[in-house]
């Protein structure tokens, strides 16, 4: 059986949903809190995805996602790195992106835990941003999207969610490695301004992945769209497979393929 670590602590509030979603898709999945990762940082190696999820963790204090990104970089660093190097798959929902960007785990453009090149900063709209949106599935190395479509429905539901890079130069590279993996875009797949892009991130960028594909954040929640009924519109139009679940069987997928 599959098993994944769904990360907790103070604040998170998606891991019931981000554990379901797992469930659904044929996982097994439990809840760990950050003390007992703290206490016995060995314990990770039980799992063969490692996810933290959406909310608000430590209220947001500081920044959003950044006491949890320095609980992770100072007592998991040694375990996480060694998780990677097993080939094992690490998702990032919205603060969990937060917390990844924030920690150096993404973009990882040299090797994890790396100096902070990219974050995700207050929206451009000063408020609150809880919206479905559209995205567009890039052509990339992240093993969390294959097979999804080329045009996505996912909601958001963030205050920080503005992506932006130090140098034109992390810009670049991004694009150039294929790391970035969605962006925001209208109905019709084409990039356009506020509401359609949420946030005001550059190019539209909504997730993105390190260089072997195998750690992702996003900003929307596909947790919350693992069934047809949660789509705003499924009495009215004939859905196939909700996008939200394609994510996370692909990350069960890939561990029964290559683990």
């Amino acid at each position: 059986m599959i098993r994944v670590c769904v990360l907790f602590a103070a604040g998170i509030n998606c891991d019931e949903e981000t554990a379901y979603a797992f469930e659904l898709a044929g996982a097994c999945p439990e809840t760990v809190h950050i003390n007992r990762l703290k206490k016995k940082p060995a314990l990770l190696r039980n799992y063969q995805i490692f996810v933290i999820p959406g909310g608000f963790s430590y209220g947001d204090y500081i920044a959003s996602g950044r006491v949890l990104a320095n609980e992770i970089k100072h007592n998991l660093s040694e375990e996480i790195e060694r998780f990677l190097a097993e080939g094992k798959l690490i998702l990032g929902i919205c603060n969990g992106f937060q917390v990844l960007v924030k920690s150096g785990l993404l973009p990882a453009l040299e090797k994890p835990f790396e100096p902070q090149r990219v974050t995700l900063d207050t929206n451009d709209s000063a408020r609150y941003e809880d919206r479905w949106v559209y995205l567009r599935t890039e052509t990339t190395p992240c093993v969390f999207t294959r097979n999804l479509p080329e045009i996505v429905y996912l909601p958001v539901a963030h205050s920080e969610g503005k992506f932006i890079v130090d140098t034109p130069e992390t810009l670049r590279q991004l694009n150039a490695r294929g790391q970035i993996v969605l962006r925001y875009v209208n109905a019709r797949g084409e990039r356009a301004g506020y509401p359609d892009n949420p946030n005001g991130s550059v190019e539209g960028i909504a997730g993105i992945c390190d260089p072997t594909g195998r750690i992702f954040g996003l900003m929307p929640h596909p947790e919350r769209y693992t069934r047809r009924e949660h789509h705003p519109r499924w009495h009215r139009e004939n859905l196939t497979k909700p996008d939200g679940i394609v994510i996370f069987e692909n990350a069960v997928n890939y561990v029964q393929e290559n683990l």
